[in-house]
């Protein structure tokens, strides 16, 4: 199980999303992604409480800790490796958060349209 190329939306080197907390498929800081990733986790995603809600009421919970997964909850401001179908369904009812496009993985744009990734990049 090896990432595919790291190439970012813009077609340049994937950059790291975040060491702390360190996120990603493969726990490496990047949103780097595989064939076995089926959650595409490829969008590098500044989380907002809005959207940590937002999450949670679907049932994904990202914001309390679960140390038998050595994961420390996420609060506002954090980067994360965000699954991109999460994120597009959370741009269609207007609570995505802001994201990173030279840390979002190409393979984003396989679910998310570029236009949307890029009216919420802070890059």
């Amino acid at each position: 199980m090896f990432p595919d190329d790291s190439i970012n939306v813009l077609g340049g080197a994937l950059t790291p999303c975040s060491s702390d907390p360190v996120t990603g498929f493969f726990r490496d800081g990047h949103c780097n992604t595989c064939a076995e990733d089926r959650g595409s986790h490829t969008v590098c995603a500044v989380m907002t409480d809005e959207f940590l809600a937002f999450s949670k009421y679907l049932g994904n919970d990202l914001s309390t800790p679960r140390p038998e997964f050595q994961f420390p909850g996420l609060k506002a401001g954090d980067q994360w490796c965000l699954c991109a179908a999460r994120f597009l369904q959370a741009y269609d009812e207007g609570c995505a958060p802001r994201l990173r496009l030279s840390a979002t993985h190409l393979r984003a744009l396989e679910i998310v349209p570029l236009d949307a990734l890029e009216s919420r990049a802070i890059d």
